[in-house]
Formats: structure tokens, C-alpha cells, sequence
């Protein structure tokens, strides 16, 4: 600790000054993490489950670990300006070397771990990365793979140790080895880390995140601390979050919103973060922790929504109708209670009540949520049925609107403003204001600094006077709030002129647990088709309990039972459309079940899960012209690709049916 002790004592005095002016509003990463130390040494700043144990860090030992990582990594010829790649889930070790990088004013980016080796070879170049920070053998492998395209990367750094203690290629060398040789580099070089990090400032680079590339080439976005901590820290502010709150870190680090709310709001809070044992026990963890900060995009939302469907058909007819009755006591009047609406009446509330009790307290524990006093979805649109089912519960879930080029925030709904339809209103100290073309433009101190090596991109998205272009269509209703119709370029027209919203329609229908993922289909033409992926698993359930053999996805997928079942969703989600003035018109004419399950590996989706509508337009134009055709099924072989890298094929007759169409209700409605 001798060497922690020193860092914090010289960095105090940093801390002290900028105290006697505007407080800590000028800190860096690293700064921050170490005034936690100073001040709170014993207070937990990590939790990791590992073979079932939680296992605390406080932040003067993660202090600790911080300076000895940033001794090896100065120890292996990291400089400021140097990019350090990061690659695995959330870890203690994975999060320690991403501030020790900061310390030396390098740029971790960190990078998706379930992404192919040959995915990275693109960001390896292009960041021209020497060193990689990994969590296992499985990364350590695929970088091994790969190292020869990457002519830069010349140290590979791993956490886990199981199954490398035979691996003895040049270059590859665990993080405790590196910890050890950074606490004797400290020794022999006493000073150097800490006069880097008093070097670096609150305007350096400080991470770059790489964008998820649906339209071409992923670009790097480069962010600076102060990019990252100011609109952190003014929600934080407003949020009253602080350091007795606690949070479950299980999306991917190379997300910019967990590192909006696992790292930066972490360093600026001093909160408790939790990292899952893996991702097979999130659901389990979350119970244990039972954080009182939560953010969850809509497809773990859904998923959620999913296990929670299939739980109450598999119960009881009494539990099954005691479920459905207080549940639509909760959709009339949970959201009302939950904004404090004092118009909801005693009888109503006593009802509210006792679902409480026998539902949705439950239901809370079973999801993790009973100590969620906040809770953010952002990320895409999220369907306004599956908003209203958590809120209805009483969890105060709200909607956010942000990009990794804003560092996430934009818009936020305030507490008692809160509706399915909006994303709220900016942010203090963020402009936004909506373009003739309808396309929103947003000024922040949150702004990306730039796309590293990409002058050309950066012009087209970010103007002279600081307006960045955010390729989304919305505008702001009578209150202020601000509505997303759906990406700029994806809002089009029918052949009729009537408006085809595709994100608002695949959104309905991915309320349903039986459906996954969907993609719609309609610019130009003269009716909305629609492909489906089923969610195998609840469909898989549902099949289960009525005798309905299959032998996979593929069977599954063709029966005519699941395509009733599909077209009752179909039907129920064009009746929802039928009710909406201006997407009457859009209501799904024909639908098929794909064959095979969309995929990130197949490049059918972003690795934040995203669908790449172009790419599937042209990858099965075969299936889209037949559903505009009119045909009844079309045969379509498809290239796959397999997790070792192999590729395959997938052959299949697809059906296509027709769906039920419904007389425009808006002028009822």
C-alpha cells in the first residue's frame, strides 16, 4: 500500500484545490477512484461472485491493485495515447486495468467478448492495439488466432488462468504476473505512474468505443473524461443517486451505456457495483444483490417478460386467473399510482394492494426488482406494452434517450412525467432541437470528441457550431418531451404515401413472449410483410403442454400450430395499429417464420443486438419478393456460421400466411 498511499497523498492536493473552487468537478478517472480511497478506504467498490461466494473489493485495495497494473503496463511500453484493448465480462480485473490504462494516459477500448476472432481483426488495425487485456482462454485463444493479421499487438494479458498454465507463446502473460512486475516496477521507478497521472486532464481522450457498424465499418468513437463525467454526473445529481446505492454490472464493457452506469456514475458515486458469476446465473445473482440502481435494454426486458409468461402458463388454472385478474388491476392502475396521480380511488388502491401482495411483490423478488427504487431502458424503442407491464408492478422503469456518440444522455423523463410514448426532455446543459427534415440534432458536453481517423465521418455527423446529427426522426409534443419515430432513414413512406414506421410495428409485436426478433418490410410498396423469428423457448413450452412434437428450431418453426399461434399475435398487433391515425395503413399484410434464428455471427444483427434491415433485405430478397408476390412458400438455402468459424448451410421451405387485416378504428378511438 506503500505506493498507493504516496499517489493518493500527491493527488490530494489536486483534490484539495479543486475543492476550494467548484468542487470535484475537474477529477479524471483515476482521480476520482483514488479520492474514494482516501476518503472511504473501507467501503466496498467491487463485488464479484465467484464459485458461488462473493467476494468484496474496497476501493483502497482496488487503489492498490490499480497502481500495481499501471506499473506493468508502463513496465510493458504503455504511453499516453496508446490504446489498450478489453475484452471479457464484467471482472474486477478487467475494470482495475481500464483506470490503470487511464492512468497513464492511455485509451482502453473495450470490445465485445462474444465477438468472432475475425471480427476484431478490423479494430486491431485500425486502433493499431499493442496490448489486449483478457479475461480467459477462450479470448486469449481468439487473439492467438488472429495475431498474425494484427502486426501491432504484441502483448496479450490474461485474467483467468484456467486451462493457460501450458501456454507459452511469447508475449502472453497473466494479469497477476503483470501485477507483480508492475509492484517492482513501482519500486524501481518510483513516481513515474503517479506524475502521469497528474499529467492527464479532464479534456484527454479517455476511452473509445467502437459504433456497432449496421451500415458499414464500425467507427471508433473518442470520448474524454469530461465527455463522459458531466452529463454523468448532472443525472446523478438529479437522480439523487450516491454511495449507498448498488448495481448489477452484467452487460457487455464494450457497451457505451454499462460504462455509462457501471463506470462512470461508479467513479462519480462511489456506489457498490456487482458483477455476475456469468451470465448463466444473472437472474440468480440479481436476486442476491437486489440492486436499488438497475438498467436493463428492452431485449432483457422481453427476455424477462418471456420466463415470466411461460412460469404462469405452466401454473395452476386459480394462479393462472389470480394472475391475469390483479395484473389488469395493475395495467389500469399501477402506472397511475407509481406517478403519485391522486385520482386513483381508495377502492382501486386497496385492490392495488392486495396484488401487491399476492402478485406483484412476488413477482418483483422472482425478477430481482424489489430494491429497484430506479430503473432506465435505453438502447432502442421499447415497445409501450412491455413499458406499462413493469411499471405497472411498481418499478419506477424510465425511458432514456442517448447514443454512444452523446455518451447515452440526451433526453431522461423526470419522475411523475413518465409515459410509454416519449423519451422525456433533455437533459440539463443539452440542446436539442429537431431539423426541417424532422431529423433531431443535439448539442452537449457529452459529445464524442471525434471518430479516431475519420475526419470525413466526423464532418457529416458533428457541424462547426457543435450540433452532432443523430440520424433519428422525432419532434417534441406540447409538454416538452421529445418522441422518437424511428431512425431517420428507416421512416419512409407506401406506395400510398401513408406512413411505415418499421422499429414502431416490430416492437409490437416483440411485446408477445412467443416472438423474438421481427423485421418489417413495406417502403414503397404497396402493403407491410413481415418476417418472424419465434422466441424458441416459450414457443417450445407452449408446444410442450398441447403434445406437439419437434426435434429443434427448424421443425418448430414450420408447424402449423406455431403459425396460428404467430398469427393471433399478427392479428392482435394490427388491431393495436388499426386504433393509430397514422399508421392504419401499415398494418401487416403476409408474414413467415424464418428458418433459422437471426445472429450477430451471421452479421444479421449488431452485437448489441440490433437488426441490420439492409443486409437481411438483401441477404433474403428470395423470401421478400415472395411474401410481396403473393406465394404460399418459397425454398431458401442459407449460409451459416458456425461458433469454431466453420460455415454451413441451412435449407428450408419456407410458408408464408396471410394475415387478418383490420378497418381503421382511429376515429373511434
Amino acid at each position: 500500500m506503500h505506493g498507493v498511499a504516496e499517489t493518493m497523498a500527491v493527488v490530494g492536493t489536486a483534490v484539495h484545490a479543486a475543492q476550494s473552487g467548484e468542487g470535484l468537478q475537474d477529477l479524471t478517472f483515476p482521480q476520482l477512484l483514488l479520492e474514494h480511497a482516501r476518503t472511504r478506504p473501507d467501503a466496498p467498490a467491487l463485488r464479484e461472485k465467484y464459485l458461488g461466494i462473493w467476494q468484496t473489493m474496497s476501493w483502497a485495495r482496488l487503489a492498490e491493485q490499480v497502481m500495481a497494473l499501471a506499473g506493468g503496463l508502463a513496465a510493458r511500453g504503455v504511453r499516453r495515447g496508446d490504446h489498450v484493448a478489453l475484452i471479457g465480462d464484467n471482472r474486477p480485473n478487467l475494470y482495475a486495468s481500464m483506470i490503470a490504462t487511464q492512468c497513464l494516459g492511455g485509451i482502453p477500448v473495450p470490445m465485445y467478448q462474444d465477438a468472432v476472432a475475425a471480427e476484431m481483426v478490423y479494430v486491431f488495425r485500425d486502433a493499431e492495439i499493442r496490448v489486449a487485456v483478457v479475461e480467459d482462454q477462450e479470448q486469449t485463444d481468439k487473439l492467438l488466432e488472429i495475431r498474425n493479421q494484427c502486426p501491432e499487438l504484441a502483448t496479450i494479458l490474461y485474467d483467468d488462468e484456467r486451462g493457460l498454465r501450458h501456454y507459452f507463446q511469447s508475449g502472453v502473460e497473466s494479469l497477476h504476473a503483470l501485477v507483480a512486475a508492475g509492484r517492482n516496477y513501482n519500486q524501481a521507478h518510483p513516481g513515474v505512474v503517479q506524475r502521469h497521472l497528474e499529467a492527464g486532464g479532464f479534456h484527454d481522450d479517455c476511452a473509445m468505443f467502437y459504433t456497432s457498424g449496421t451500415t458499414g465499418s464500425p467507427k471508433g468513437v473518442v470520448h474524454t473524461h469530461a465527455s463522459l463525467i458531466l452529463p454523468s454526473r448532472t443525472v446523478s445529481r438529479q437522480e439523487a443517486l450516491g454511495p449507498n446505492d448498488e448495481v448489477l454490472a452484467y452487460l457487455p464493457m464494450a457497451w457505451i451505456g454499462q460504462n455509462i452506469f457501471s463506470y462512470a456514475q461508479w467513479l462519480i458515486n462511489g456506489f457498490t457495483i456487482n458483477m455476475p458469476e456469468s451470465q448463466e446465473t444473472v437472474m440468480i445473482d440479481m436476486r442476491e444483490v437486489g440492486p436499488s440502481y438497475y438498467f436493463a435494454p428492452p431485449r432483457v426486458l422481453e427476455a424477462l417478460l418471456t420466463t415470466v409468461t411461460i412460469r404462469m402458463e405452466d401454473a395452476a388454472g386459480f394462479k393462472r386467473g389470480l394472475f391475469r385478474h390483479y395484473m389488469e388491476v395493475a395495467r389500469k392502475v399501477g402506472g397511475r399510482i407509481l406517478d403519485g396521480d391522486r385520482s386513483v380511488g381508495l377502492f382501486e388502491r386497496l385492490q392495488y394492494q392486495l396484488g401487491d401482495w399476492f402478485i406483484y411483490g412476488p413477482l418483483r423478488n422472482t425478477l430481482g426488482m424489489s430494491r429497484v427504487r430506479l430503473a432506465y431502458t435505453a438502447g432502442e424503442a421499447i415497445g409501450p406494452d412491455l413499458f406499462a407491464f413493469y411499471r405497472s408492478l411498481g418499478i419506477n422503469l424510465k425511458q432514456l434517450y442517448g447514443s454512444t456518440e452523446t455518451a447515452v444522455w440526451v433526453c431522461v423523463q423526470p419522475d411523475g412525467q413518465v409515459r410509454a410514448d416519449t423519451v422525456g426532455k433533455p437533459v440539463e446543459g443539452v440542446e436539442v432541437r429537431v431539423s426541417e427534415s424532422g431529423e433531431i440534432l443535439v448539442r452537449s458536453p457529452g459529445l464524442l470528441r471525434e471518430y479516431y481517423r475519420n475526419a470525413k465521418a466526423t464532418a457529416e455527423v458533428k457541424d462547426s457550431e457543435g450540433w452532432y446529427r443523430t440520424g433519428d426522426a422525432g419532434y417534441f409534443d406540447q409538454e416538452g418531451h421529445l418522441r422518437i419515430i424511428d431512425r431517420a432513414r428507416d421512416v419512409g413512406q407506401l406506395a400510398d404515401g401513408s406512413l411505415f414506421a418499421p422499429k414502431y410495428i416490430e416492437n409490437k409485436l416483440k411485446f408477445f413472449p412467443y416472438i423474438k426478433e421481427a423485421v418489417a418490410f413495406g417502403q414503397g410498396r404497396d402493403q407491410v410483410c413481415c418476417f418472424v423469428n419465434i422466441d424458441f423457448e416459450a414457443c417450445g413450452n407452449w408446444a410442450e403442454r398441447r403434445n406437439l412434437a419437434y426435434a429443434g428450431y427448424n421443425d418448430l418453426a414450420t408447424k402449423a400450430e406455431i403459425y396460428a399461434l404467430i398469427g393471433s399475435c399478427v392479428d392482435q398487433t394490427n388491431a393495436d395499429l388499426a386504433r393509430d391515425p397514422k399508421l392504419a395503413s401499415s398494418q401487416i399484410c403476409r408474414f413467415l417464420i424464418l428458418h433459422k434464428e437471426l445472429d450477430p455471427d451471421d452479421d444479421e444483427l449488431t452485437r448489441t443486438r440490433k437488426v441490420r434491415r439492409g443486409f437481411i433485405a438483401q441477404k433474403y430478397a428470395a423470401l421478400v419478393e415472395a411474401m410481396f408476390a403473393g406465394k404460399d412458400s418459397q425454398f431458401v438455402e442459407t449460409q451459416v456460421k458456425f461458433e469454431d468459424g466453420r460455415m454451413g448451410s441451412v435449407r428450408a421451405t419456407v410458408a408464408i400466411a396471410q394475415a387478418k387485416r383490420h378497418g381503421s378504428l382511429a376515429g373511434a378511438a
